[in-house]
């Protein structure tokens, strides 16, 4: 008796064994759903659309993009933890909610407890841009404005914790500069704001700031990155404009809800490092301003954490936090 019950439970474990595998290579069986947690219309749920698109193609099931916007993106990340963890729902995880917020105010969700990292999927440079009306043709004069009206000139974010919020940020920091910030719920309201002339400056996601350029209300001064962004070459970065050491790169990725087995993982992260190499998703997403890039789970996983300690460090010296 206890002979066959040793061969029971090897049978069993031999199973699990083979039938991940097996699972995964069957995957996906049924449609799958994709969680964006901004509004649609804004640039995650556009690359969203771009990059379920082609998983549609190889897979020959649909990805379904689901919004689920608000509160600076954490309620998409909070209702996304808590789905099965069965592959079949994943996230187009932003630096905004997955690294920002947490550091902010209290969320509940973790992106270490609560996801499975996949794979990054893309990186952007924003955008400092000003009202024309604004006396400044480059970002050194708009230093050297800001210096001579202290706490007068302001600066509009997509929202706290947004990458605009934190390069706003960092530019005054490093240029010695005192501004006033203005917090929007989203990209679109502030560059209307920009346009309008009621705000001064804005770091813009780069999609909504190229829109905005065609209308010759708003001019670009300079980009985020730590070299010039391919999109907008004529464009010089903070640092090459007097600002040493800025650097700010919004990115986003795919995550799952944590549990899901390591051959779908595998399987998922095979198939977005294809779709993110095919000329059709890089043309599209280049429209959008933002670069295709793809990573192992573990060095995606690797880059938030750095992420969190590189931004950590900044919110704490510069006494931040969401009212």
């Amino acid at each position: 008796m206890q002979s066959r019950i040793t061969l029971l439970a090897a049978s069993a474990a031999f199973a699990v064994i083979t039938g991940a595998p097996a699972m995964a290579q069957s995957y996906p069986s049924k449609p799958v759903r994709f969680i964006v947690t901004y509004p649609p219309g804004g640039s995650s749920e556009v690359m969203s659309r771009i990059i379920g698109h082609q998983l549609t193609e190889f897979w020959g099931q649909p990805v379904i993009v689901e919004p689920r916007p608000g509160a600076d993106g954490s309620i998409g990340m909070e209702y996304a933890s808590k789905q099965p963890a069965d592959g079949y729902t994943f996230l187009l995880g932003n630096f905004g909610p997955v690294v920002a917020k947490p550091l902010l105010a209290k969320v509940r969700y973790d992106w270490k407890r609560d996801f499975t990292p996949v794979s990054r999927t893309t990186v952007s440079a924003n955008i400092l841009v000003v009202p024309t009306t604004l006396p400044v043709k480059n970002a050194r004069e708009l230093v050297a404005l800001a210096k001579s009206r202290p706490g007068e000139l302001s600066y509009g974010t997509s929202g706290p914790g947004s990458m605009s919020h934190f390069a706003g940020e960092m530019f005054q920091r490093i240029a010695g500069v005192k501004m006033i910030t203005v917090n929007y719920k989203g990209n679109a309201l502030a560059i209307t704001d920009i346009m309008g002339g009621q705000i001064t400056t804005m770091f813009s996601d780069a999609l909504p700031a190229m829109g905005a350029l065609k209308t010759n209300k708003v001019r670009a001064l300079a980009v985020t990155s730590e070299q010039r962004w391919p999109f907008t070459p004529e464009l010089p970065t903070l640092a090459e404009s007097g600002l040493k050491g800025f650097a700010a790169v919004n990115w986003w990725g795919i995550l799952f809800p944590a549990g899901v087995g390591r051959p779908i993982v595998d399987k998922v992260n095979a198939d977005l490092v294809k779709a993110l190499d095919t000329s059709t998703v890089k043309s599209k997403l280049g429209e959008l301003g933002v670069a295709a890039i793809s990573s192992t789970p573990e060095a995606f996983g690797a880059f938030m954490a750095s992420e969190t300690a590189r931004w950590g460090k900044l919110i704490k010296e510069a006494g931040l936090r969401v009212e």
